[in-house]
């Protein structure tokens, strides 16, 4: 197993990498602790590290310093739990001047293929000269369970699918600072493509067969290999078949009840206490989430109806019949994707009247914001019930300034309670951080 090893190390340093389009991810290594890269499949971890690697190399660190081994490698099928140390032994007998006297950069990749791969990384930092990346896809590597068994010894950083502005560096359009009128045009026309495929990096410029086939695939891999073999479901229908009717209802509401009642009607005997830990279980793994109504009590806030969202817009598409999702759902999931990124408590909120406003985000040490999401206010009444929620959601929390969201629209509403700013979708991906 060490000749392999050996091989593996070598091959990859002789080989040359694509690093893909930058991501504007930046994480940064903290002396003690292993860089961990988590998010959902094929959302481009492995790329990023590739570009991690490239940067180290641009700043002088020597090729030999890096030890980089993917773990779904099929030559590593018989690296078993109880002899990862292999790795650094065949390191070494390659380099064996490099032991404690250089510092070697670490990458691990879909390191959750091997069990136990917790107390060899801990051990690793423990005893050598190194710094140490991981990647995974959520399989056995949640941020809550590196806390837990790496004992702090680990530092999280989340890879989400391409935002729109990556997606246009990927295209090579410019979006940073004031657009002339002519980039402006193409920065909307890029929109309509990010529209319609999403953001995960291999599906871009796809024909829409190929991209909703290649979606598909996503999904059933995260169904069963980051949910169903993870958790070892012994009956895996329920906890698909709960995952169709929550991404054929994105955007909207639900209740652990609702959805115990609908697998009950489906023939499946399943506690609400198990929803309850299937739904944890999408979020674990970056698929779906949960956004709690804003309250300041949390039994209040846990006792109303959530509303579930889906990591791609446009996997939403592929995988739904498209019976209940419309487009006014789709762009509410985009905006949602886009303040995901940014922070992970995200809100709804319900005025005393009880209307309702898509979004109340309140990043640390920033202010609180309020975010509704709108296809089009182009109706009468959709415009007045849409401005009058956002506007008594700002009255209630002392708030001066408001988004809407638009497919294409943009203007600015003065009410009594403040500004109102209506946003195109494009340029309000944009002006996110």
């Amino acid at each position: 197993m060490i000749e392999t090893i050996k091989a593996i190390i070598l091959d990859f340093q002789e080989s040359p990498r694509v690093t893909g389009v930058p991501r504007r991810l930046r994480m940064e290594a903290v002396p003690g602790k292993a860089t961990v890269c988590i998010g959902v499949r094929r959302s481009g971890k492995s790329t990023y590290l590739f570009q991690v690697i490239q940067r180290l190399l641009d700043s002088g660190v020597d090729p030999k310093n890096i030890l980089f081994i993917n773990f779904f490698d099929d030559r590593l099928h018989g690296l078993r739990a109880d002899n990862l140390g292999l790795i650094a032994e065949a390191y070494f007998s390659i380099y064996p001047g490099k032991k404690n006297s250089e510092k070697v950069y670490c990458f691990f990749d879909e390191i959750q293929a091997s069990s136990s791969w917790e107390s060899f990384v801990d051990r690793l930092m423990r005893t050598e000269n190194c710094e140490i990346y991981l990647t995974g896809s959520s399989a056995r590597m949640l941020s809550k369970e590196i806390a837990t068994q790496m004992r702090g010894r680990a530092l999280s950083w989340e890879m989400f699918p391409f935002s729109f502005g990556e997606f246009l560096d990927s295209k090579d359009l410019e979006s940073e600072g004031a657009l002339s009128t002519k980039k402006q045009l193409l920065v909307r026309q890029a929109f309509d493509d990010y529209w319609e495929s999403g953001g995960f990096p291999e599906v871009i410029g796809l024909t829409s067969r190929l991209r909703i086939k290649t979606h598909q695939e996503y999904f059933q891999a995260i169904l069963f290999r980051d949910l169903v073999e993870r958790h070892d479901v012994s009956h895996p229908r329920a906890v698909i078949d709960l995952a169709h009717w929550l991404v054929d209802n994105t955007a909207s509401l639900y209740s652990v009840n609702r959805l115990t009642g609908y697998l009950k009607s489906l023939g499946h005997k399943v506690p609400k206490a198990t929803v309850a830990e299937y739904l944890a279980w999408f979020e674990d793994a970056y698929f779906l989430f949960t956004v709690r109504l804003f309250d300041a009590s949390l039994a209040r806030s846990n006792a109303n109806a959530k509303k579930i969202y889906c990591i791609d817009h446009a996997l939403v598409r592929s995988v739904s019949p498209g019976i209940l999702i419309n487009s006014g759902h789709l762009l509410e999931n985009l905006v949602f994707t886009a303040l995901r990124r940014l922070d992970a408590e995200i809100f709804y909120y319900k005025t005393r009247t009880g209307r309702e406003v898509d979004f109340i985000v309140a990043p640390r040490g920033q202010a609180r914001r309020l975010v509704q999401v709108c296809e089009s206010l182009v109706d009468a009444k959709t415009r007045k019930r849409e401005v009058a929620a956002l506007s008594d959601a700002m009255a209630e929390l002392g708030l001066t300034t408001g988004i809407i969201v638009t497919r294409s629209e943009q203007e600015r509403i003065e009410t009594r309670q403040g500004i109102i700013e209506v946003l195109p979708a494009w340029r309000f991906l944009l002006e996110e951080p």
